[in-house]
């Protein structure tokens, strides 16, 4: 076989080739016009409307070059809308209809023409925009916006906040959409902030911490519930393990509300976790400035001196705190501690019989407290039952040693 006979077969193969794919092509859009035309039958008849939706979902679902039509994105919003417009009108007309469904429907129209700006802003060859559909979409759309915002509190109200968050996330989203330009929600929508608390509330009931933070910033400007939504942006940087979130968020929260019962013992926790005491005892002088009675803020205080071995003055806290309520199980804990803690601080160089009276003297001081505690707080056998079993038994009790020695063992 000659060359030239190779080179000849080899263009008679590609020119078959070409032909294919011609007839592949023309056959596809003759198929597409087909789906489109009957679809449109659907539309104006106002009958199978959701068949029309699914055969122009199928357009664009099984071809890339479908979705790159914007002629199939409008009619697939008009097969939606007149859905929505035969349900609005039953419900107006007080027959039965889902709820549900015209909220969904609501999303859908949104998302299809949100989809389909992004083709019709498409800059021609000489780089103009002109968008063809954008102000009619934009005006239809604005209308019905606030039903968004009520499908979020819709399934709220019905405790199913994953259906919740992607109605406020919709709403909220208009204002970055160039199909919503003209409208300037974020200065002019005074529902935005109140949209974005319950955007942010919704993604801490999902546990979500990226939906509790999208539009944190937003609900920190609904003043009236300012304090849950620092408490959900805490929650969330807690759960993404970001340090500097949750403790900047808490100290933020507790110098707005410093009496508010989340902040404060949270961002003391933080701080007594890292054994960063010194900031832990200047928040604790800062809440005391606030309310000096404050039962909370005088066992924090206690607390962080036990922490920080300041034994006496942790002890004069907790008994103070002891005389404002003595009913609390805690303080009685950190009074014995405390007392205990101090025999570890005794001279070594304290003459025997001196250092053991010393020694008898605070075990029996720390006694009558942890036996208190024991007393309020019996669930806690494992602070008070090592605590009680060296007292009772450098105060030579043989009764009661032998008691908490079982519970020991046990």
């Amino acid at each position: 076989m000659s060359y030239n006979n190779i080179r000849y077969k080899g263009r008679w193969w590609l020119t078959a080739l070409s032909l294919a794919i011609f007839l592949f092509s023309f056959t596809t859009a003759e198929a597409q016009k087909k789906e489109m035309a009957q679809a449109r039958s659907y539309i104006k008849s106002g009958k199978n409307l959701d068949k029309a939706e699914q055969m122009l979902t199928a357009l664009l679902e099984k071809d890339s070059a479908n979705r790159m039509n914007p002629k199939i994105h409008a009619l697939l919003y008009q097969a939606v809308q007149r859905q929505y417009d035969m349900g609005n009108e039953k419900l107006y007309l007080g027959q039965k209809y889902d709820t549900t469904a015209l909220f969904n429907l609501t999303r859908r129209m949104f998302f299809i023409c949100q989809r389909l700006d992004s083709l019709d802003a498409r800059p021609d060859q000489k780089g103009s925009v002109r968008p063809e559909y954008r102000q009619k979409h934009a005006e239809a759309l604005h209308e019905i916006r606030r039903n968004l915002y009520l499908g979020g509190r819709f399934f709220l109200s019905h405790n199913r906040p994953d259906e919740a968050f992607p109605f406020f996330d919709c709403y909220l989203d208009c204002a970055r959409q160039p199909l919503f330009t003209d409208y300037h929600y974020s200065e002019r929508d005074t529902l935005m902030k109140e949209a974005a608390y319950w955007a942010t509330y919704t993604g801490f009931r999902e546990s979500l911490p990226e939906h509790t933070l999208k539009y944190a910033d937003c609900a920190l400007q609904d003043t009236a519930k300012l304090s849950f939504t620092l408490q959900y942006m805490a929650e969330a940087y807690n759960q993404l393990h970001d340090d500097n979130g949750y403790r900047n968020t808490l100290s933020d929260g507790f110098h707005r509300f410093p009496e508010h019962a989340y902040f404060y013992p949270r961002l003391l926790d933080f701080y007594n976790a890292r054994g960063q005491y010194d900031e832990a005892l200047q928040l604790t002088d800062s809440a005391l400035t606030v309310n000096p009675h404050s039962e909370i803020f005088l066992f924090g205080k206690s607390t962080v001196l036990l922490n920080m071995g300041r034994n006496e003055e942790s002890l004069e806290v907790s008994r103070q705190l002891i005389g404002i309520n003595n009913t609390l199980a805690e303080p009685y804990f950190n009074a014995g501690t405390a007392i205990l803690n101090l025999i570890q601080t005794l001279s070594q160089d304290t003459p025997r019989a001196t250092l053991n009276a010393k020694r008898k003297t605070y075990y029996q001081l720390a006694r009558p407290y942890m036996e208190h505690y024991r007393k309020l707080a019996p669930q806690q056998q494992h602070k008070w039952a090592p605590a009680l079993y060296t007292i009772y038994l450098n105060l030579n009790m043989g009764r009661q040693f032998e008691e908490i020695d079982r519970l020991l063992k046990n």
